[in-house]
């Protein structure tokens, strides 16, 4: 009879760091500590950025990323991994193989695509290499309104549209779809909408007027965090949800800029 592995869970996030601790690697580690889980880490990209925007990119060898990865696996019960920044169809090919020959139960995805002023992130080829290695992977997919319209390849422009936005999404082969609605205009609630085989779910919360940075890392990181720690898919995102308000509402500016980093850890004691 084999014995209870006896190990705590442990998340593994393979995404960008972020020099400036607001986004990335750092943010997502911030977030399994304050869910109380171990956090692992597989450097996909580092970039030079503070407050006011992004200075450099450097894309490691992928042998490199692939080291991380199978070095996390072999020594800690991972039993979720949040998936960030990827930059190019090279490096989402090896983590897609990764993950075939580790198989951990639960693949957040955040996918990375879209600047916040705009301009697309992934090329044609990355593009379609996370629709076709990535995608049927994954537990939960976690875009915002511009990163799900690229997938789509159609605007998506009300209440109404995300939800069939959420429809052809699960088409993809994901689990589930937590749709992020922070980009629609007005000044009402923020309203996400969470996909899967039981239906689609409303989570909501006043909108905040704030330029924070670091919140779709962070999301995808606490969804992770919350089904490494054994929860249901909609309480894993309905909590996460919550806890990214929680860190926007004590969110502060360590820099220059205006942009706001979130409070991890006086929203892991709410």
């Amino acid at each position: 009879m084999t014995a209870p592995d006896s190990r705590p869970p442990s998340v593994l996030t393979i995404a960008g760091s972020d020099s400036g601790g607001g986004a990335g690697i750092q943010a997502d580690l911030k977030t399994f500590a304050a869910h109380g889980v171990h956090g692992l880490s597989a450097i996909a990209a580092l970039t030079a950025q503070h407050t006011r925007g992004v200075t450099a990119v450097h894309v490691p060898d992928v042998d490199f990323l692939r080291a991380q990865i199978d070095a996390c696996f072999e020594d800690f019960r991972v039993v979720a991994v949040k998936l960030g920044m990827l930059a190019n169809a090279e490096v989402i090919n090896v983590v897609a193989e990764a993950l075939e020959q580790h198989a951990p139960v639960h693949v957040v995805l955040d996918p990375v695509m879209v600047a916040t002023s705009g301009a697309r992130l992934l090329e044609a080829a990355a593009l379609d290499a996370l629709q076709t290695r990535l995608l049927p992977r994954c537990s939960v997919l976690t875009p915002n309104l511009p990163e799900a319209e690229l997938l789509l390849g159609h605007s998506i422009g009300d209440r109404d549209a995300m939800r069939q936005a959420c429809t052809e999404l699960l088409s993809t082969g994901t689990t589930a779809v937590l749709l992020k609605g922070g980009h629609l205009p007005g000044d009402g609630d923020v309203v996400d909408l969470l996909a899967d085989a039981d239906g689609i779910h409303s989570i909501r919360h006043p909108r905040l007027q704030l330029d924070a940075h670091g919140t779709g890392c962070t999301l995808a990181s606490a969804v992770a965090a919350n089904l490494a720690l054994g929860k249901a898919l909609p309480a894993a995102c309905r909590d996460a949800a919550d806890y990214v308000h929680r860190a926007l509402l004590g969110g502060y500016r360590p820099g220059h800029g205006e942009v706001v980093v979130l409070d991890h850890f006086g929203a892991g004691r709410g």
